[in-house]
């Protein structure tokens, strides 16, 4: 697993210290999500395809980590800096990992899932798969 932490700019990344960022619960993503009110939010999921084989919620970009290397040039022209952004991974480690470094590309409204998709599964939606 490529973890942020390798990329080439981590250097920068850690001498930046970037702002911490925001989190959302997975139950406002759930509200959000059945409400239809995602025309304004970009939905990241970093998590590999094998998990995403396994479970996944419609409407988010997948971004495994372990392809950083093919997206990362392309990120702010692929996604609009200023827009909120929400990040998920299967607990929110990766996720979290994903939100600094897009703060540090100039991101402005990031926001972590808390819990990830294994607490979706959990709290909102049991028709997803755990693993």
């Amino acid at each position: 697993m490529l973890k942020l932490s390798l990329v080439p700019s981590q250097s920068k990344m850690s001498a930046q210290f970037p702002p911490p960022h925001a989190s959302i619960s997975v139950e406002e993503l759930a509200q959000r999500l059945h409400s239809g009110a995602t025309e304004a939010l970009q939905l990241i999921d970093v998590r590999e395809l094998a998990e995403i084989a396994i479970a996944f919620i419609p409407g988010f970009d997948i971004l495994p980590l372990s392809q950083f290397n093919q997206w990362a040039e392309q990120i702010t022209t692929r996604f609009d800096p200023h827009q909120e952004t929400l990040v998920l991974c299967h607990h929110g480690v990766r996720s979290a990992q994903m939100c600094q470094w897009l703060i540090a590309q100039g991101f402005t409204n990031v926001k972590n899932i808390t819990g990830g998709i294994d607490a979706y599964a959990n709290e909102c939606d049991r028709a997803i798969a755990l693993y």
